[in-house]
């Protein structure tokens, strides 16, 4: 925790952005495997599995760049970085438990439900924070 503590806003912007964006590649690679392994190259095929490879991957990477963009206008705008570190960590273990959810055969899940609020969560507070700091508050 001292590390996290130690950080400057652009250093917990980095870091938030960077395991973001590996998320990111994991998931990706994931669906590219599971094309593979069923022998699909355009759409699903018909196979679950796939699909839900697919919107993980796809509301990852629908969710993800507005959240680094309150990342980085809050390191530019001289907020702490614990602020960053809570937006940042609540959107990065929001979208991790969302893709693990979509892959549960049950929908919807927990996993798929806990991360779409976590995600939210991290969204609306980062944009609560940005609009009060536009109106000289914060």
């Amino acid at each position: 925790m001292d590390l996290l503590n130690a950080m400057t806003a652009p250093q917990a912007a980095a870091l938030w952005s960077g395991l973001s964006i590996l998320l990111l590649v994991i998931l990706s690679f994931r669906t590219i495997f599971t094309r593979r392994r069923l022998a699909v190259s355009f759409g699903d095929g018909g196979h679950p599995e796939l699909t839900a490879a697919s919107r993980a991957f796809g509301n990852a990477a629908e969710y993800i760049p507005p959240c680094l963009a309150v990342l980085v206008l809050l390191a530019v705008l001289g907020f702490q970085p614990i602020w960053i570190h809570l937006i940042g960590g609540g959107m990065l273990i929001g979208r991790m438990l969302h893709a693990w959810g979509l892959s549960r055969p049950k929908q919807p899940s927990f996993g798929r439900v806990a991360g779409m609020i976590l995600t939210q969560a991290a969204l609306i507070f980062g944009a609560g924070v940005l609009i009060g700091r536009a109106f000289g508050g914060l």
